[in-house]
């Protein structure tokens, strides 16, 4: 009786923790938070400027004196501190009514080490949970995309994250293949500023290489005629310079990083069973996460594979929404459960 009126005190949390952004689903209550993250603070005092969206607008822009963060690195946490402020800014901003500690769910890249585990359940625990479960992000993804992670039938999912990318067969509540890269969206930005830093001496900031990834940037086969002005500094004289660069030459810059998760993708079918290796043959894989939107990559995918390949609807949610069903019924899915941790 004690427990369940814990549990009806207080509005359990599910938190989809990446290193683009952080989104927050409250029990009973849906999607209430999508935000980057992002966190801007004062150096002489680490007093908060700003999170989320606010700070992003702030990266790069910023005077001496506030410092502009990403506490999150290659899906993990980089800076602790500074990603404890921002979850505790995050859940602040909900305005949630709590008589008691919540409940906390957080996904997990599932190549992560235990020390870096550890550190996301400390998160958890200092920002007010009374339990936390961690749970692996393909998990995650394929039980918010719907599929039957609980039955004899194997089902594929890639979900391409800002950090990493992460890729998983499931079957009987368990996840037979696993394989997890730090490749995602941070690195194709990185390949777009690297691409105009090498041919034409340009220097760009993070913000304006994923604008131009998000605008013309695709993945082989894809074929599209668009240009787009670039603006940024010109390496050689140090002045504001413009470039017209082409969808090709963006194709071009974005390859590396899509190779590598297309050989990823090819390693986790050949390490499935066989048996497994039929359903997903006839299921298809199910792509999940910001970076499956980059136009081609599911046709790439399907070239590369043989393999069908399909685009889940509203890929950027289907991580929380999956953590947020294992927390709507946690004695369904513990077998899946990483870590339950007590307060």
């Amino acid at each position: 009786m004690g427990f369940n009126l814990f549990n009806f005190l207080s509005q359990d949390i599910a938190i989809d923790l990446g290193t683009a952004n952080t989104l927050i689903h409250v029990k009973g209550k849906g999607l209430l938070l999508n935000e980057a993250s992002v966190i801007a603070v004062r150096q002489a005092d680490h007093q908060i400027v700003a999170v989320g969206n606010a700070a992003r607008t702030m990266w790069g822009k910023t005077p001496e004196g506030i410092l502009t963060v990403r506490p999150m690195k290659d899906g993990v946490i980089a800076d602790f501190e500074l990603a404890e402020l921002m979850i505790k800014r995050f859940i602040k901003q909900l305005q949630l009514r709590q008589w008691m500690h919540p409940r906390m769910a957080i996904s997990i890249p599932s190549g992560i080490t235990e020390v870096e585990r550890r550190a996301v359940r400390d998160s958890g625990e200092h920002a007010g949970a009374r339990q936390v479960y961690l749970v692996e992000e393909p998990m995650a993804a394929a039980i918010g995309v719907g599929l039957p992670v609980d039955e004899p039938i194997g089902s594929m999912v890639v979900d391409i994250g800002g950090g990493t990318t992460e890729i998983g067969v499931t079957a009987l509540s368990g996840l037979v293949t696993k394989i997890s890269i730090r490749i995602g969206g941070d690195e194709m930005n990185d390949a777009v500023v690297q691409h105009f830093k090498k041919r034409h001496s340009l220097l760009l900031g993070d913000l304006q290489a994923e604008q131009i990834k998000m605008d013309i940037g695709s993945a082989y086969p894809y074929k599209s005629d668009k240009t787009m002005s670039v603006r940024g500094r010109d390496l050689i004289s140090g002045i504001p310079q413009t470039v017209e660069a082409t969808a090709k030459e963006i194709q071009e810059a974005l390859e590396e990083p899509v190779l590598a998760i297309v050989e990823a993708v090819r390693l986790a079918l050949e390490k499935t069973p066989p048996e497994l290796s039929a359903d997903i043959l006839e299921r298809g894989i199910i792509m999940t996460g910001g970076g499956s939107l980059l136009r081609g990559i599911d046709v790439r995918l399907r070239q590369e594979t043989q393999v069908p390949v399909s685009l889940a609807e509203d890929p950027l949610t289907a991580v929380v929404r999956g953590v947020g069903l294992v927390l709507d019924d946690i004695d369904r899915y513990q077998k899946i459960l990483n870590l339950r941790l007590r307060r």
